[in-house]
C-alpha cells in the first residue's frame, strides 16, 4: 500500500469530456502540480454519491484558495460511466473525473478492494491524498464501509 512520502506509480487513465476521449498519464495529473486524488469504490454507489463527493465540490474554492491546481477523483469504473457522474452531479469542471477502468492504478497502489462477494469485482478503497509533484504529502484512507469522514474534504483541508 502507497505511503506518504512514496511517488505515484506510473500509470494512464481515461478522462471522457464533450469533447472526446482522452487519455491522461499520472505524470500529466500530477507532474510539478498540487493536486488533491480522492477515490470512491463505485460512481454512483451510494456513500460515494452523496457523502464523499459532495464534500469536495462544495470545498473546491477552499482548496484552490490553498494552492492546490486541481482536484481529481478516481475510481475503477469505465470513462463513460465517470462522465455520466460528473455531469450528474455538476462537478463539471470542477473536479477531474479519473478512470481507471482496469484497475491498473489502483492496484499499482495497492489500494484495492476486494468486492467480488457483493458482485462488484475488484474496486478501489476509499482515501484522500494530496500530492505534491507525484509524492503523496497527506494519505487519509476510509477505515469503515459506508462511511467518509477520514476521506472527506473537511478531514483533507484540516490537514493541509
Amino acid at each position: 500500500m502507497i505511503k506518504v512520502g512514496e511517488r505515484l506509480p506510473q500509470a494512464e487513465f481515461i478522462v471522457k469530456t464533450d469533447e472526446g476521449m482522452s487519455k491522461r498519464t499520472t505524470s500529466d495529473v500530477f507532474a510539478g502540480r498540487k493536486v488533491v486524488l480522492f477515490a470512491v469504490p463505485g460512481a454512483f454507489t451510494p456513500t460515494c454519491h452523496m457523502n464523499h463527493l459532495p464534500g469536495f465540490l462544495a470545498n473546491a474554492d477552499a482548496f484552490k484558495a490553498r494552492g492546490v491546481d486541481e482536484i481529481a477523483v478516481v475510481a475503477v469504473n469505465d470513462p463513460h460511466v465517470m462522465k455520466a457522474w460528473a455531469d450528474a452531479t455538476g462537478a463539471t469542471g470542477k473536479i477531474t473525473f479519473l478512470a481507471d477502468g482496469s484497475g491498473d492504478f489502483t492496484r499499482a497502489t495497492g489500494m484495492t478492494l476486494d468486492l467480488v462477494a457483493a458482485g462488484l469485482g475488484e474496486r478501489s478503497q476509499r482515501y484522500s491524498m494530496l500530492v505534491e509533484d507525484g509524492v503523496v504529502k497527506v494519505l487519509n484512507i476510509g477505515d469503515a464501509p459506508g462511511k467518509a469522514d477520514i476521506t472527506g474534504a473537511e478531514a483533507l483541508l484540516g490537514a493541509l
